[in-house]
Parts: C-alpha cells; structure tokens; sequence
C-alpha cells in the first residue's frame, strides 16, 4: 500500500516544477531546507493523493515522514490530519504525540504551516497549553509549529498565548520565525485590531523589520509609514 502511494507520486512528478520549488524552499547548501529534494507534485494532487490513502497506519506513515521527498512528507501530514479529524480523543491525543515526535521531520514551513494549527493547535484548545512555550525554545520548526498553532486559537478570538509566544520569539534571528509571528499578529489584527495595536506600540521599535512589516501590511498606507518610521 505504501509503495503504491510513492509510485502514485512518482507518476505526477515534473521536473521543471521540482527545480523550481527547490529554490523557491532553500534546497541550498547551508540553507533552512537543505537535503530536502521534491517531485514537482502540486498540493492540490497531494491532497487528492492522501484523500486514497486515509487508511494508512502511523507505521507507513512514520516511513513517509522519514522520507528526504518533500511530497512523502506534505502527503503524510494531509493524512495524518484526516486521521486526527476522525479520531475520538484518545485517538486524538495519541496522534499529537507522534506530530511532536516528528517535529524534525516536519521541516520545511508549508509542512508547519498546513499542520500545526489543525493538529495541535486543534488539540490544545481546551487544554493546557504549556507544550507551545516548550517548543517556542526548541529548533526552528519547533519554534514555528508554536507560532502556527497559535492560529487555531487567533480564528477563535483568544489572542493570548499567540501574543506571549510572540513575545518570547521577537529577538529570534531566523527570517522565517520574524514571518510567521508577523503573520499571527496580522491575524490578530484582523479580528481585533487594538489587541496588535496594543502589541506593536510596546514593541514595533525593537522587532525585526520583517516581523513589522508582515504585521502591518493590511494597514492603511499613512498608519503602516507611522510604524516603518
């Protein structure tokens, strides 16, 4: 079965598209994504792809996450989330264990970003948070799966930890860490706009300019100069 879905994404492979989202993922030596190696498949394909595979156990799907093919990786995650979705909450529970588990194998930012908040962001809803500030001290993926799960919490109106976890993250170095906090806090903004205002007068001097100009970018051109300055 589990060769079966491999020879399904081997057959949707374009080499044009592979060269070019290896650079556009920092494939490169000494790069975030270095190592990482793709087919070519489009995300819609690989969705219709796990849609097949649902069935599939956490062992296959651990040998996917294993896998050096960014697609093996993307496929497992949409799988996994199916499985989570369908599963009571011990089932649940278990499932988020083996994401954690597999935090360095969910290493590059579209893996984190189309899974963090649908697992565990899902997960921790109603529960202690505690593991996010854990994981905003650990290595770079860890540090964006915190900050992307934080969404599942921004789309329901708690804007709490997603703005602590910011907070502990605003003088971290990586480009990708300044873009997806950022990026939460431009959510925040969209719902309740003084919570990131309120956020950006304390720190819009000292954060990463990156950081800043995710956060803005759906402000008024005059309001988004006045922070910039």
């Amino acid at each position: 079965m589990l060769n079966r879905l491999k020879k399904e994404l081997e057959n949707l492979k374009d080499t044009e598209k592979a060269q070019a989202l290896s650079k556009f993922f920092k494939t490169g030596k000494g790069q975030y994504g270095e190592g990482d190696v793709f087919l070519g498949v489009i995300v819609p394909l690989q969705r219709k792809v796990a849609s097949q595979y649902n069935h599939l156990s956490l062992n296959d799907i651990q040998k996917l996450l294993n896998s050096r093919i960014h697609e093996h990786r993307l496929t497992a995650l949409f799988i996994l989330i199916h499985k989570y979705q369908k599963a009571d909450e011990k089932r649940k529970q278990a499932i988020v264990e083996f994401y954690l588990r597999n935090s360095k194998n969910i290493n590059n930012w579209d893996l984190v970003d189309l899974s963090a908040p649908k697992i565990l962001g899902d997960f921790l809803l109603n529960k202690n948070r505690h593991i996010l500030y854990r994981l905003a001290k650990g290595h770079l993926w860890e540090k964006r799966i915190a900050v992307l799960a934080t969404f599942a919490f921004i789309r329901k109106n708690d804007f709490q930890d997603a703005l602590k976890i910011s907070e502990i993250l605003l003088k971290d170095r990586h480009d990708l860490i300044h873009k997806a906090v950022g990026w939460m806090l431009r959510e925040i903004g969209k719902r309740n706009q003084p919570a990131e205002e309120s956020f950006l007068k304390k720190h819009c001097t000292t954060m990463p300019r990156t950081m800043l100009r995710y956060a803005i970018e759906k402000f008024p051109e005059s309001k988004r100069k006045a922070y910039l300055s």
